[in-house]
């Protein structure tokens, strides 16, 4: 935290803005990622959620932290076999069979792999005739609510502190992440809710022979502990073995994208973590979805507002991606349209192929994640987690298939979908009632001229003029007279002093001259805001991309 605060104000409380280079960046991410592995289960989750933040942290912060695995080496087995005991009862009375070495571990929960007994009454409910009795078993890590809880109130208590370091528009964010990061590491606790969410997707892919969702076991499950049908598969990120069994990764990427395009812009419930540990893909070709522990919704607004996006981005439409920015409520409507429309240009102009589809909605993302930071703007809640999906997602596809057109494939969704038709026709619907107020405002401008020019015949015609001052101009001024007159007086009193031989007094009249003159002078020197433009050019895009 002081660190942070070093970064962005000269003498921490006091003195001048500064701004610090990426190389410092990166070196204070990489302690703030050892220092979050070392704290432990919480706050690796709190680096995770901050890594799709780039309202609240730099660029460089963000590629770091994104980095961060959750994999952690599990609780000893009697422990979560206590845990799993107080849950469901005895193991052997709900298992045919129980391997306690886990599969895997993870900050939150660890996974067993075991097996039902067709016969038992406690799985002839959920399992269907003929279906494979292995079974997945996540058991939520012991001990772990009242850690989370501790750790939850030293970054309440820690909030304010770091909040007294920055500035308005990034103290709004923090304070949303906070609320935020509670919220979602006690959902992703809930075993409850992720058996629900997990059902209805699964629900909503269920006449799709693409994908393959795991079945959760209600019988064995609860609020601590989560069982689902086993589902073997190739981890989607290991090439070579997809290779070896003869899967196209091209079709692969496309489905991958496609479900999630469904998932968010159609069902309104995704899978938030698509991480390659948790995708994977059977010897058929079906694309295996795992860990639904972070999952999320998305209401109307921003599914319109997400597809308004996409149309724009594959039209080149600037003027509609910030009007999509803003009504999702990234972009500021009150920032410098013709500023951020040159970022806009010079971001599609840097991440475009000689052909218009051969760009890649990662490099748009990330150079928005940039704008984001450099002026910097507000992440709503309910947009972190797609920014996140997005990223992830795509990062995914080109790892399968090094030529993937992500925004060719959505442009594709979009237009089955019949999105991209119903968003012309909603353009030409608002241009025909423009043009329809346009001709009620033309009969209605004679008269208004006609009465505007008697009044101003009979000298009955007043003009008031409003004054913003949103640069704090006024304020730099009001300041650097003050600071004139000071050094005035000061100088007066010194001189006044030293006639009367007065030394002591002197001199200390003369130390106050010289710190009023250092800080008029440094006002003088203060960056002007006014007409300022953002460092994002070509040339520091690609500057970025080359450090990349």
């Amino acid at each position: 935290m002081l660190a942070y605060a070093r970064d962005r104000r000269r003498f921490l409380l006091f003195g001048r803005p500064r701004q610090v280079g990426p190389e410092t960046h990166r070196r204070r991410a990489e302690r703030l990622l050892e220092s979050l592995l070392t704290l432990g289960p919480t706050f690796i989750k709190l680096g995770q959620l901050l890594s799709t933040r780039p309202d609240v942290l730099p660029p460089a912060y963000i590629d770091t932290l994104a980095s961060l695995q959750d994999d952690v080496p599990p609780a000893p087995w009697p422990e979560a076999k206590q845990v799993l005991e107080d849950e469901l009862g005895p193991v052997d009375e709900h298992f045919a069979a129980f391997d306690t070495e886990a599969i895997s571990g993870a900050s939150l929960g660890q996974v067993y792999r075991a097996q039902l007994d067709p016969e038992s009454e406690h799985a002839r409910t959920d399992l269907t005739e003929g279906a494979d009795p292995d079974v997945a078993v996540k058991i939520r890590r012991p001990n772990i609510e009242s850690l989370v809880n501790a750790d939850l109130r030293v970054i309440k208590w820690s909030l304010p502190i770091l909040l007294y370091f920055v500035d308005e528009s990034r103290a709004f964010s923090l304070e949303n992440l906070a609320d935020e990061f509670a919220k979602t590491i006690r959902e992703e606790m809930d075993y409850e809710r992720e058996a629900e969410m997990l059902a209805e997707i699964r629900t909503n892919f269920a006449d799709d022979d693409r994908f393959l969702i795991p079945d959760v076991i209600e019988s064995h499950s609860g609020p601590r502990v989560l069982t689902m049908e086993y589902v073997e598969g190739t981890k989607i990120n290991e090439l070579a073995e997809l290779e070896r069994k003869g899967i196209d990764r091209t079709r692969i990427a496309e489905n991958l994208e496609r479900s999630y395009l469904q998932m968010i812009i159609d069902d309104g419930v995704f899978h938030a973590d698509p991480h390659p540990g948790n995708l994977a893909v059977t010897d058929e070709g079906r694309i295996v979805f795992y860990d639904f522990g972070m999952s999320g919704r998305v209401d109307s607004f921003i599914q319109e507002k997400i597809v308004d996006f996409y149309v724009a981005v594959a039209n080149q439409d600037i003027d509609g991606i910030l009007d999509a920015l803003i009504e999702i409520g990234t972009l500021s409507p009150d920032a410098d349209r013709g500023v951020m429309a040159e970022v806009m240009e010079i971001a599609i102009q840097d991440a475009r192929g000689e052909d218009v589809e051969q760009y890649r909605v990662n490099q748009i993302v990330g150079q928005i994640e940039d704008s984001i930071y450099e002026f910097p703007f507000r992440l709503p809640k309910n947009l972190a987690l797609v920014l996140r999906v997005a990223t992830v997602v795509e990062g995914v596809c080109v790892t399968l298939d090094e030529d993937f057109d992500f925004i060719a494939t959505a442009t594709d969704y979009l237009t089955e979908e019949g999105y991209r038709e119903e968003t012309i026709r909603n353009y030409i619907d608002e241009t025909g009632q423009q043009l329809r107020r346009s001709g009620e405002s033309l009969t209605r401008l004679a008269p208004k001229t006609e009465r505007a020019l008697d009044r101003l015949d009979r000298d009955d015609l007043y003009v008031r003029i409003g004054v913003e001052d949103s640069e704090s101009v006024f304020e730099k001024l009001a300041k650097r007279l003050i600071y004139g007159m000071l050094l005035t007086m000061s100088l007066f009193s010194t001189g006044v002093l030293y006639a009367l031989e007065a030394p002591r007094g002197s001199i200390v009249a003369a130390i106050f001259s010289v710190v009023v003159l250092i800080q008029l002078y440094r006002s003088f020197r203060s960056p002007k805001s006014i007409g300022a433009r953002p460092q994002f050019t070509r040339q520091n895009l690609r500057q970025r991309r080359g450090e990349e």
